[in-house]
């Protein structure tokens, strides 16, 4: 398996990953305005390659944290294609995604998703870092994973790019 960041001829591979991994509309629809709205970072834009095929993809995008869009960081969605789940695929985006973000200086990533998956990469429920989700509603799955630029007083309203707005 090879790890690169996506490319232009990319996008329909990838939104068929979403399609397949979510079987809905909603996270491969985010991708495609993500990435139609420029809030795609491609620095943090990654998919797995197996045999010449696209098996795996997460999103990085941009995010606010009281208004400061350089801190923080939004992952997801992070998807992979039934055939290559629980194959490690998932494991390997995930942290290919923090050491990237470590390494272009973020402070922390953000997202939503299930805690015992994320847990597992370091991730803990963003109520711990004084940092609060978009809806109040989302705070049992809202997490942050804080990296080496995490400063004490990265806290407060999050916000992702505006097409999660547009969900």
């Amino acid at each position: 398996m090879f790890l690169r960041r996506e490319t232009t001829a990319d996008a329909p591979a990838i939104h068929a990953v979403h399609s397949a991994a979510f079987d809905g509309t909603v996270e491969p629809n985010l991708v495609d305005e993500l990435r139609a709205d420029g809030d795609l970072l491609n620095a943090l834009s990654l998919v797995a390659v197996l045999d010449g095929e696209i098996v795996g993809h997460v999103a990085g995008s941009t995010a606010t944290l009281n208004g400061d869009k350089e801190i923080a960081v939004g992952l997801g969605p992070l998807g992979v294609l039934p055939s290559a789940q629980h194959a490690g695929v998932g494991s390997a985006l995930m942290h290919a995604f923090d050491a990237a973000a470590d390494a272009l200086g973020y402070g922390a990533v953000v997202l939503l998703g299930d805690p015992k998956y994320y847990s597992r990469f370091g991730y803990v429920l963003a109520a711990e870092h004084g940092i609060v989700p978009p809806q109040a509603e989302w705070a049992p799955h809202f997490q942050v994973r804080t990296l080496a630029g995490y400063k004490s007083d990265m806290r407060g309203n999050f916000r992702y790019a505006p097409a999660f707005e547009r969900l």
